[in-house]
């Protein structure tokens, strides 16, 4: 059974840093995409970055390039996200989310963590 669990959200503000965390289980972590997502209130759940262990892919959203990062090194089955100099535009829950697809669609992920909350002052 394919599970994940976020970690890491808060309260910061305008200028700070977080590291959120997704921890996966009962999969091979090299065979799949892990790709997070965030949803502000009244927006729709919009794309932020995804990772590929085995296939060695690290892509970001436009909206978060250059501030947003993958660490090079990671837990085991986890999934880090490095976020500096955090806007009050990037509050939002963020959830992590797997699949064997190569995609920025939220709706080609059938596996979903319960999502963690980031919230910036300004």
């Amino acid at each position: 059974q394919i599970q994940l669990g976020e970690s890491g959200g808060g309260m910061v503000e305008a200028g700070g840093s977080l590291t959120l965390s997704c921890q996966v289980s009962g999969l091979v972590f090299s065979r799949y995409y892990i790709t997070w997502f965030r949803q502000a209130p009244g927006k729709e759940r919009e794309f932020v970055g995804l990772f590929s262990a085995g296939y060695d892919k690290r892509i970001y959203a436009d909206s978060v390039k250059g501030r947003f990062t993958f660490p090079a090194d990671n837990p085991k089955d986890t999934v880090s996200l490095q976020m500096n100099d955090l806007k009050p535009e990037d509050t939002a829950v963020y959830y992590c989310a797997t699949g064997y697809a190569y995609t920025f669609r939220p709706d080609d992920y059938d596996y979903w963590g319960e999502g963690t909350q980031v919230t910036v002052s300004s």
